[in-house]
């Protein structure tokens, strides 16, 4: 789940334009890799193919969360801002779109015909109830009563929000006690959460063959979701503290995005050697090694043209409400596959160019007719003005 741009940093510190570039690319490949989960969701759930690994971009997102996050906000504690001030500040930031993404999903919903998958019709009052939790970010359980779609997410109504759930639970720990942590006391946590996640992706503890855990309450999946966010969350900080600039970096946005493109798209790596199993492997190397050097990267380039810095800006501007209101859109476009049986993209190309588009203008107007809008009013209104 992307960090929002415009106020992720302080106030009077510089933009980190190459990081919420590459936010945004991320952000637009995981449209893309939702295009192709719904062809292998139409056909039965086969496997995801062209960007098989698109689900690691969650990943990615929280280490650029928890780098930005330290940035912006470490060195002000005790200063100018307190905790109850860093909450506002997050809420302001975030909830404005997780309303607006589940107002979305109640649209396109409807258009669904308001049924289950597997055809059952669900009556307005789960629906409405569905959409007053997700207003208050309470998860549905397995079987609970206003799962309104039947498959057991935590949010029926607009599936991502379960990474912006475990997104919560970072700021809150932060803001409670991961700031008072040293340096030391961060390293520790860092491996610590680092060695369950490890342990989560290398043995495949849910049994997905991937480390695809966190959007349902089902068996395992809250705390392998709450490892995947804790790690690279609290390593972002950790990277944070200790960022030091690599001179003389030319080209790291380009560079960095094409990395994001090949490792999301290598195929799913089959096998086990006893409990391990080699795509968690390669999970492991891309979430420990791979993202961390692409943050440091990003952060030590800088745009050196016009061209690329109108281009991060763009994407790091689409990229929270690009992935707050997208998937309600694929949801629409899921029942079409399966009521057409299409399940191959040469089948549906032209209407998944559409949806992808369309994905993007809806996101843009999203930003200028919403969620700008009314963060600059919620600023006015909450937040102390500066002296």
């Amino acid at each position: 789940m992307p960090r929002p741009s415009s106020a992720a940093y302080a106030d009077s510190k510089p933009h980190y334009e190459l990081l919420d570039g590459l936010r945004g690319v991320a952000a637009l490949l995981v449209v893309f890799y939702h295009i192709f989960e719904g062809l292998s969701f139409a056909a039965g759930g086969t496997l995801i193919t062209v960007i098989n690994h698109g689900y690691l971009a969650v990943d990615f997102f929280f280490i650029l969360s928890g780098f930005v996050i330290g940035y912006a906000y470490d060195d002000r504690w005790g200063r100018t801002l307190t905790v109850g001030n860093f909450f506002k500040r997050r809420l302001i930031r975030l909830h404005p779109m997780i309303v607006l993404g589940a107002l979305t999903g109640v649209v396109f919903y409807a258009l669904q015909g308001c049924q289950q998958w597997d055809g059952t019709p669900m009556p307005v009052s789960m629906v409405m109830l569905a959409l007053l939790c997700a207003l208050f970010f309470i998860p549905a359980a397995p079987g609970a009563p206003y799962d309104i779609r039947g498959n057991q997410e935590m949010f029926p109504l607009n599936g991502p929000s379960w990474s912006l759930f475990f997104e919560y639970i970072g700021n809150v720990l932060y803001g409670l006690f991961i700031h008072r942590l040293g340096t030391r006391a961060l390293a520790a946590l860092v491996v610590l959460t680092g060695a369950g996640l490890a342990w989560f992706m290398l043995t495949d503890a849910v049994g997905y063959g991937m480390i695809g855990v966190g959007w349902t309450l089902d068996g395992m999946n809250f705390w392998g979701g709450l490892l995947r966010m804790l790690f690279p969350f609290t390593l972002g900080m950790l990277l944070s503290r200790r960022f030091r600039p690599w001179k003389g970096v030319r080209g790291a946005f380009w560079t960095c995005s094409a990395v994001l493109v090949v490792l999301f798209c290598v195929p799913y790596v089959e096998g086990r050697t006893g409990a391990v199993t080699w795509n968690g492997v390669y999970e492991a190397l891309c979430i420990f090694f791979v993202f961390p050097a692409l943050v440091w990267l990003a952060a030590s380039g800088r745009t050196t043209d016009r061209r690329s810095t109108q281009v991060c800006r763009f994407a790091g501007d689409i990229s929270y409400p690009l992935y707050a209101v997208h998937y309600p859109v694929m949801y629409l476009f899921y029942s079409w596959l399966i009521d057409h049986q299409c399940y191959t993209l040469r089948d549906c190309w032209p209407l998944a160019l559409a949806v992808y588009a369309g994905s993007v203008l809806l996101a843009w107007a999203a930003l200028k007719g919403y969620d700008e809008p009314v963060r600059r009013w919620l600023t006015r209104r909450f937040l102390p003005k500066k002296k």
